[in-house]
């Protein structure tokens, strides 16, 4: 079982590094569910990582759904081959129609994009699965399309609660697509995730940061918002989570 680490910064796709995980998911926006880092980001993370893990950032041009306009894909198309050409080893990335299937036309064109810029990107669908009509019929589709790995909860709130449909995910991609659980993972779901034969899990494994018990002045409005907060990659979570990992791959038999 592999281990992945979803990252808003440099800083945490190194603790990511130093800690063990296999590959981050670069992100900017992490509290909007995630939109396309910046190049300025891929690069300093390169540095950062210096080679120990994979970096696979996130294509997605906007918040909000996963129904893609003329224009948006345009972007995502221009994102792809940039974050490629800096050396992604892959792109993480999905398209659904107003009716909750893969927007096969839109993923396609994403796919073609990541192909011409290089061949062997892996190829990521993301939590749009989970927002789909039919998680294992858009899973046929994906394997037919050609992705390498899909991200999903089980098409639950969370992973944890979605661990039948995970299960049965696992079973219909066979060797043909990795099934990687992730959303609302928590460090107690992992053995079960392991148990029911998926091959990666993914954490966010954030903490918030905050200035303002340090004197600081909240200019938050009145629902308590802190303007100062922001959040980081939790060191401790993600060396738990690999100690878990860890364990369970040395506990298969040989």
């Amino acid at each position: 079982m592999k281990l992945e680490i979803a990252v808003v910064s440099a800083a945490g796709a190194g603790t990511a590094a130093a800690e063990g995980a296999n590959r981050v998911e670069l992100c900017s926006g992490l509290e909007l569910g995630g939109i396309t880092p910046s190049q300025g980001l891929m690069e300093s993370s390169m540095e950062h990582v210096d080679g120990r893990l994979e970096i696979h950032p996130l294509i997605r041009s906007r918040p909000g759904d996963f129904r893609y306009s003329a224009s948006d894909l345009d972007t995502m198309v221009h994102e792809i081959r940039h974050l490629l050409a800096q050396g992604a080893h892959g792109v993480v990335m999905g398209a659904l129609t107003p009716s909750g299937e893969v927007d096969v036309q839109a993923v396609q064109r994403l796919v073609g994009s990541a192909r011409d810029a290089n061949p062997e990107a892996q190829l990521t669908f993301h939590r749009a699965i989970d927002h789909s009509k039919d998680p294992l019929a858009a899973l046929e589709q994906l394997m037919e399309l050609g992705f390498t790995r899909v991200l999903t909860s089980g098409h639950e709130a969370t992973a944890g609660a979605g661990l039948q449909t995970l299960t049965s995910m696992v079973e219909r991609a066979g060797s043909a697509l990795e099934i990687m659980a992730g959303g609302g993972l928590s460090l107690e779901d992992i053995p079960a995730m392991h148990a029911a034969g998926l091959s990666a899990v993914h954490l966010s494994a954030k903490k918030t940061v905050s200035t303002l018990g340090e004197g600081a002045i909240s200019l938050g409005g009145q629902d308590g918002s802190d303007p100062t907060a922001y959040t980081v990659t939790d060191r401790e979570v993600v060396r738990a989570a690999r100690a878990k990992v860890n364990a369970l791959n040395l506990a298969m038999p040989k």
